[in-house]
């Protein structure tokens, strides 16, 4: 493995046109006659999944629709993200404390739990989800694991060694894990999709290994949010090589993008907690730039696009509690705040996805 640092060859894009691209993805959500809804986990001891319906007619507004006992426990230590997924009618959403991942499904505009899947034997602690047309992805503490989706069955185990994992993530060849003691593991995927054989630990350069904890993949192309690191964002190829990238300065304990997202074209979004902000970058395949801060009020725990990438939703702890904050992305890849969900009474969310 080598690195290179972030060569900073990228176009920033001009803002503007974010009132266009509301009316556009409120048109689109009424002509489907489906509700944009989003969802989360409250991640307490008996944990339930807190679904927000985003109304887009006159003053936009966000609003409680359900909580769904998840028939789990949560408890998670935190340092994760990735513990709640939504992909076409299906979802899953992570017990942390009970061992298990509760499968979640869409009818019409319901959201309804439909099952509860079981980690493998000795399999531990839940902490993140990744979902692809055939297969769930599960880490906890000492496994990463795929299963056959819908259907739960265990597919593949690979046991870990390294209990700091943070988040667990896909691409075209290889799935990835973070680990926030200063690593990433390289998983190889199956022709059917699944895990296969065992991980492949990718070290990090010393400007970019301190903490890593969000991913995304770009096709075969992962990106990592080093928190705590003066480099904050590093590209990662199949081939191991790594290209750390300087985010928002001053680095940490100022500033961390934590949680990753990839947005359209050469954008990526990150929530930035200590820095209370969504942290936006730039890339090519081999570097890229920081752009700016978006505030937010209060500190983000994850974040997610919709499918149709019209909106962003970052969920974030304020003093009253937790909240979930939705954004417009104009054509530019630009932001606008939405709409703000009111406290509901728990602490903080754990896990966000849209369902559209």
């Amino acid at each position: 493995m080598r690195s290179e640092k972030g060569r900073g060859t990228v176009i920033l894009r001009r803002t503007g046109g974010a009132a266009a691209a509301l009316l556009l993805a409120a048109s689109l959500a009424q002509a489907q006659g489906r509700d944009t809804l989003i969802l989360t986990s409250t991640n307490d001891s008996t944990n339930s999944v807190a679904v927000f319906k985003l109304n887009t007619s006159g003053t936009p507004s966000l609003s409680l629709v359900a909580m769904l006992p998840t028939g789990g426990a949560g408890g998670s230590a935190g340092g994760g993200a990735g513990a709640l997924q939504f992909s076409q009618d299906l979802g899953a959403v992570a017990n942390y404390g009970s061992n298990t991942v509760t499968q979640l499904a869409r009818v019409s505009n319901s959201i309804l739990v439909s099952g509860t899947i079981n980690l493998a034997t000795n399999c531990v602690q839940p902490i993140s989800t990744a979902l692809t047309e055939n297969h769930l992805f599960v880490v906890g503490s000492n496994c990463a694991e795929s299963h056959t989706w819908p259907s739960g069955d265990v597919d593949h185990v690979v046991a870990l060694t390294d209990s700091s994992a943070a988040q667990i993530a896909t691409g075209t060849t290889w799935a990835a894990v973070t680990l926030k003691s200063g690593s990433v593991l390289k998983l190889p995927l199956a022709q059917k999709g699944g895990l296969q054989g065992t991980s492949t630990d990718i070290a990090l350069p010393e400007d970019a290994n301190n903490t890593p904890l969000g991913e995304a993949f770009w096709g075969d192309l992962l990106a990592i949010n080093p928190a705590h690191s003066a480099d904050s964002f590093a590209l990662l190829n199949s081939q191991g090589m790594v290209y750390p990238v300087a985010g928002p300065q001053p680095a940490y304990p100022s500033n961390a993008p934590c949680w990753l997202v990839k947005g359209s074209g050469n954008i990526w979004y990150s929530g930035n907690s200590p820095g209370q902000a969504i942290s936006v970058f730039f890339s090519d395949s081999q570097g890229g730039a920081f752009y700016k801060n978006v505030a937010l009020p209060g500190m983000p725990t994850d974040i997610t696009i919709s499918a149709d990438g019209q909106w962003l939703a970052v969920i974030y702890t304020a003093t009253d509690g937790a909240h979930i904050g939705v954004f417009s992305i104009d054509s530019h890849g630009d932001l606008a705040p939405v709409a703000t969900s009111s406290a509901v009474g728990v602490s903080a969310f754990d896990g966000v996805a849209f369902s559209q």
